[in-house]
């Protein structure tokens, strides 16, 4: 065995073994990956094979639609078939709301290019035979769905890398990660030690146990889940595309004239939650007849010739989930130390996209999709506590199959953050979301009594609503809203360096006076968009970055990577030390001049700058900032000040007719003003440029930046797509995201966000459109659960276009 490396994968499933083939398809040729038992051992060959390319984000579906185009490859290269069957797979819909759901999904799969159509019960029989049409609506079939063979897959996988150079190792097990400096240098195992400066937890459920070696904490649980096979049917069934009825919680396939039948049950049963016991390999669980028998009576409902089938095996065995059922990949907090795991029930189907991404982002630094959620450093410090993990990964296996609703909320694990004003908003009637853990007002219901109830969008969006949305945001544009926005991640930059090190990595000027705001963004080496936030100068040495609650840990991650190492900049996450109150309006400064002796006039209190004042006896940083399109200040406090600061602002407010408002205002007011939200509409694959954002970009401020000669790159060729406004002709039709746009009857985009503007009283989408089609007045349509609903870019912002509101 070597006893160095570019790279040690450790985990010899089928992950670990994409992972370990895409770093030598890259040019890595001197990469190991070192397993315990043997190949596919862990939980890999247990899988039930089923393979489905359709996801609720663009990122995960490419990485479905390259896996399948990956397989044939395999073949070719490694003259080893991979066992795909490319047959197909349908998903029924058993009731309206799953109706909708796949008119929905529907919708997504046409904005993602990926071929998909709505068939009747009696041609979704046709396509699988055995099934019954019972309470069946309607299906969604995708003809290039199918499954494949776990085992086989793998070891293809595994061929191909050793074809390229790469170099296996079973019966090796990982005894230490070498950490020294800060940083993973390598691996100890019972066979010597490989030195390397890149390091892939690729464990599967023995991921945990690996990340505790090098100090990270790596949030799985493993669960006991089960699937049966039949024998063959008689007369033997002949191949079929795959069948999902997530009403009746089920899944099947075909296998050697039978069938594979499993599902996702309501009562989960984690499993190991004190680490994986020594020598599991290649076992199962105990049959667990009774925690099965609600999903076999479910099978029988749909496909009843399952009743007299003659069971061939019970398969129970561990798979590893996540608390957000999605993959954790991404470089961890110890750099050199990287995580791949937490496959759940669509690592098969991804893995080889998973070992794709992986790879160029371990080789080039960066990932070429969008990976924010699947992103390692999405999961907050809470997550180190396993109980919270588990209640959450619990809920996540027992909810797999329900329909998610935009805006639905988590319950378990709640409530865990709550801001110092906690006890005051809930007084007021807030109805709670969570988000990065943090309790958030979404709305105050008793303002409901003074919203509209006939604004109630239609279908999907007008779930989880409340008419005192409509009335927070017109209470904040007529007068004055108070906003909790403790959530907000604050990051403080300071040193002697710090004011070169955020010039060469923010694409805006950002070395500008004391008390100035900068909206800026960071850009990753292909001009994409990597960060979107505010920074203000603080002093000479000290910058505050306030960004998205749930892009905190995103951002800071990034700029740690980039900082320098020679103790020249200091960065921090000061989030849970201030409290931050919104206070926006016509109104807002009426509210606030008579708390403080600090002038709050326009003239002596610009926009976009920021100055420390007295508000009643609560020191304060006023920030006169908005996210909302209104005049008035973010006032930040030190955490114990957060419910005093409260209490003087909604007494002061109450003559003026200021109402507390949440985050759902916050959202409808940000849209017909054109904030942009990363993750949605802006994401490291689009450019400031191509999002309309160019002003915030100053190439010529003297200083180089991150993604600089990309972007001047990109800008001297002109931008192929822009980020436009749509206004909607049915004003009760809103767009939730992901819905597809088309000009000329031709698919040219998606949403990437949407909402009802109040003031406005209009229907509102964001979508990239090609340039050429983005002049203001350009038809367009775009299909709202299956139905074709007419638009028009119209100019921007809808709201206040001169911004004079904001400078007032």
């Amino acid at each position: 065995m070597r006893d160095d490396a570019r790279a040690v994968v450790i985990g010899g499933g089928v992950g670990g073994c994409s992972i370990l083939y895409h770093l030598a398809k890259l040019g890595w040729k001197e990469v190991v990956l070192v397993e315990q038992y043997g190949l596919t051992h862990g939980s890999t060959w247990h899988s039930a094979g089923l393979v489905g390319q359709l996801r609720s984000t663009v990122s995960l579906t490419k990485m479905m639609q390259y896996s399948v185009g990956l397989y044939a490859d395999l073949a070719r290269e490694t003259g080893k078939d991979p066992g795909w069957h490319e047959l197909g797979g349908l998903r029924l819909a058993s009731s309206q709301e799953r109706y909708e759901e796949i008119q929905r999904q529907a919708g997504w799969a046409k904005s993602f290019g990926l071929p998909i159509e709505i068939v009747s019960p009696a041609d979704a029989k046709e396509l699988f035979p055995p099934m019954s049409t019972d309470g069946v609506v309607a299906a969604a079939f995708l003809p290039q769905d199918g499954y494949l063979d776990p085992s086989q897959l793998t070891f293809a996988l595994a061929d191909g890398a050793r074809l390229l150079g790469a170099e296996i190792e079973q019966r090796t097990r990982v005894l230490d990660v070498i950490v020294e400096g800060g940083r993973c240098r390598g691996v100890v195992t019972d066979k010597g030690t490989i030195r390397a400066d890149v390091v892939v937890n690729a464990g599967g459920m023995y991921a945990p146990q690996i990340g505790r070696m090098a100090g990270v904490g790596v949030p799985i649980i493993p669960y006991a889940h089960e699937f049966l096979v039949t024998e063959a049917f008689d007369p033997p069934l002949a191949p079929l595309p795959t069948l999902r009825d997530p009403d009746r919680l089920v899944y099947f396939r075909t296998e050697v004239g039978g069938l594979i039948m499993g599902g996702y049950e309501r009562d989960p049963a984690p499993w190991a939650l004190d680490g994986v016991p020594d020598g599991f390999e290649a076992q199962l669980l105990p049959e667990d007849w009774e925690r099965f028998d609600e999903l076999l009576t479910n099978a029988i409902e749909r496909v009843p010739a399952m009743e007299a089938a003659e069971v061939r095996k019970l398969y129970n065995g561990p798979e590893a989930f996540t608390p957000d059922g999605e993959f954790i990949l991404g470089e961890s907090d110890v750099p050199g130390f990287w995580v791949a795991a937490g496959f759940c029930a669509h690592g098969l189907a991804g893995a080889g996209g998973m070992g794709w991404q992986m790879a160029e982002w371990i080789v080039n630094g960066e990932p070429s999709l969008d990976l924010w959620h699947m992103d390692s450093r999405r999961f907050g410090r809470q997550y180190r506590s396993q109980a919270f993990a588990l209640a959450r990964a619990t809920e996540i296996y027992a909810t797999y199959y329900n329909i998610k609703y935009p805006n639905h909320e988590r319950e378990a694990g709640r409530p865990l953050r709550l801001s110092p004003a906690y006890d005051r908003v809930a007084a007021l009637g807030a109805v709670f979301g969570e988000k990065s853990g943090w309790e958030r007002p979404n709305w105050f219901e008793p303002n409901a009594a003074a919203g509209d109830e006939g604004l109630r969008p239609r279908g999907w969006a007008g779930q989880h609503w409340s008419p005192a949305i409509h009335a927070e945001a017109v209470a904040t544009r007529e007068r004055a809203g108070l906003f909790d926005e403790s959530s907000f991640a604050k990051i403080e930059v300071t040193g002697l360096g710090a004011a070169a090190f955020l010039q060469r990595m923010c694409a805006n000027d950002v070395d500008r006076a004391v008390g100035s705001i900068t909206y800026t963004q960071m850009l990753n080496s292909r001009g994409g968009i990597e960060c979107d936030f505010t920074v203000t100068r603080l002093g000479a040495d000290r910058y505050r970055i306030v960004t998205g609650t749930a892009f905190g840990n995103h951002d800071l991650g990034w700029i740690r990577k980039h900082a320098p190492d020679d103790g020249s900049v200091q960065v921090a996450d000061v989030t849970s030390a201030w409290a931050c109150l919104g206070l926006w309006g016509p109104r807002a400064r009426d509210i606030l001049q008579p708390l403080t002796k600090s002038d709050l006039s326009h003239e002596a209190f610009r926009y976009m700058t920021a100055r420390d004042i007295s508000v009643g006896n609560v020191p304060c940083l006023a920030a006169r900032v908005t996210y909302v399109g209104e005049l008035g200040w973010e006032l930040y406090c030190p955490a114990e000040y957060g419910a005093g600061l409260w209490d003087l602002l909604w007494s002061a407010g109450s003559e003026h007719g200021m109402l507390a408002c949440g985050y759902r205002a916050i959202d409808a007011l940000r849209v017909e003003k054109g904030y942009r939200v990363w993750g949605a509409d802006i994401t490291p694959e689009d450019s400031p440029d191509e999002a309309g954002l160019g002003f915030a970009v100053k190439p010529e401020k003297g200083a180089d930046f991150l993604g600089r000669d990309a972007l001047l790159s990109a800008r001297a060729a002109a931008p192929e797509r822009r980020l436009a406004c749509l206004v909607l002709a049915d004003p009760r039709a809103v767009c939730l995201g992901q819905e597809p746009v088309r000009v000329a009857g031709e698919i040219t985009g998606r949403v990437t966000s949407g909402g009802y503007g109040f003031a406005v009283g209009e229907s509102i989408a964001y979508a990239y459109v090609p340039a050429a089609s983005s002049e203001v007045g350009t038809a367009v349509e775009v299909e709202v659960f299956g139905e074709w609903v007419a638009a028009e870019i119209a100019a921007e912002p809808l709201w206040d276009p001169d911004g004079k509101r904001i400078r007032s």
